[in-house]
């Protein structure tokens, strides 16, 4: 198979180099052989150029996409995304920025403030965790109040009044790089921004914004078509391996080209390189363990409410059948009640009537005996 991707990136090395260095060390041999073969072909392809990296591994990530030590990318992508200029002013620290440890399922999380106070929460994720609706609202309140805390303590270091005004917006933004099931119910769909709005027309600035991006279903949405725009090449450099689609979005948007430029760059170094493979390896699995976790504990619950839900059936069966059962015996206590009544008004009525049988013989006799006289 021709490797397209060296004539665009001469630093790629071809297979046989790499497979070279790795064997002169043996600390990178023992590394390589604890790796299944689909791991091995996998990190083998990337390094040569026959699939692209995936982009989305935390670590190479963190290496092109810094905004430390390259914003203006993230500025870029953000800018695009939220369909205004934005500039990052400082990273955040995560920690104590989660209301709860909610690292699983995680690939990257960074948390930025821009320029005019508001904070975003950007994410990415290898797989959608359940309920990313509710977590998501959790994430953007534990921001808010974050914020809240910021602002009032600044104002109180600056001897000022604290006003709500001082609270800015909070965005969390989500690349989902396997979707959650709830967004497959939209497969045309790969964009989600939260707007919202009441009923009677009222206008309020809530402060909490969302973004959700299903790159799988992007992908999809992508079949046999060309890259449109700006958002669709970040979306796509996000989400593909195929050199063609890798080829097609370097020379439309040469800007990517140093980004790719940076990542070859990285996989020269082998000790680095394999470092950060191995480091993805190990979260990922740790991430579908945790996944399964999840999924097994939903299916655990579904269970459970059938299982209660067929309970409370076989119940309310129960008790019909119950109240069937003593309605037929007071119905059949009720006949034999009857038939009782029933029986001893015939057997009055056959005492009367032997009675009046033998009345009638008696005057029989008696009338008999008269007329021989």
């Amino acid at each position: 198979m021709e490797n397209r991707l060296r004539n665009y990136f001469p630093l790629i090395r071809e297979r046989k180099e790499v497979l070279k260095e790795i064997g002169e060390s043996s600390g990178l041999k023992a590394l390589f052989q604890s790796w299944t073969p689909e791991r091995q072909e996998e990190f083998l392809d990337f390094c040569t150029g026959m699939k692209g990296v995936k982009i989305l591994y935390d670590s190479f990530f963190k290496e092109i996409m810094s905004p430390e030590y390259t914003p203006g990318r993230l500025n870029h992508f953000l800018s695009l995304l939220l369909g205004k200029k934005v500039v990052i002013r400082q990273v955040l620290p995560n920690e104590g920025g989660r209301i709860a440890d909610e690292n699983t399922l995680l690939v990257t999380d960074i948390l930025v403030e821009f320029e005019d106070g508001s904070l975003a929460d950007v994410e990415i994720q290898k797989l959608g965790y359940a309920f990313p609706g509710e977590r998501s609202a959790c994430y953007a309140a534990d921001l808010l109040l974050r914020q809240y805390k910021r602002a009032r303590d600044k104002r109180n270091r600056e001897k000022g009044k604290f006003s709500y005004k001082d609270i800015k917006n909070v965005y969390v933004i989500v690349l989902f790089e396997k979707s959650p099931v709830e967004f497959h119910s939209m497969e045309e769909e790969y964009l989600h921004k939260s707007d919202w709005s009441f009923d009677t027309g009222l206008e309020l600035d809530l402060l909490q914004n969302f973004i959700f991006i299903t790159l799988d279903i992007f992908q999809k949405n992508m079949e046999n078509k060309s890259i449109e725009n700006e958002l669709e090449a970040w979306l796509m450099f996000y989400s593909t391996q195929d050199p063609e689609r890798i080829i097609e979005l370097i020379n439309k948007y040469p800007m990517f080209r140093q980004m790719y430029g940076d990542v070859y760059e990285v996989c020269r170094n082998m000790e680095k390189v394999m470092g950060m493979f191995s480091e993805e390896l190990r979260e990922m699995d740790r991430n579908t363990v945790q996944y399964m976790i999840d999924e097994m504990q939903a299916t655990i619950d579904a269970q459970a409410a059938a299982l209660e839900e067929e309970k409370k059936r076989l119940g309310e069966e129960k008790k019909k059948h119950e109240e069937e059962i003593k309605r037929r015996e007071e119905e059949q206590k009720r006949h034999e009640e009857e038939n009782n009544k029933l029986l001893d008004m015939i057997t009055a009525q056959a005492a009367a009537l032997e009675k009046a049988l033998k009345r009638i013989e008696e005057l029989e006799r008696k009338n008999g005996s008269e007329s021989a006289e």
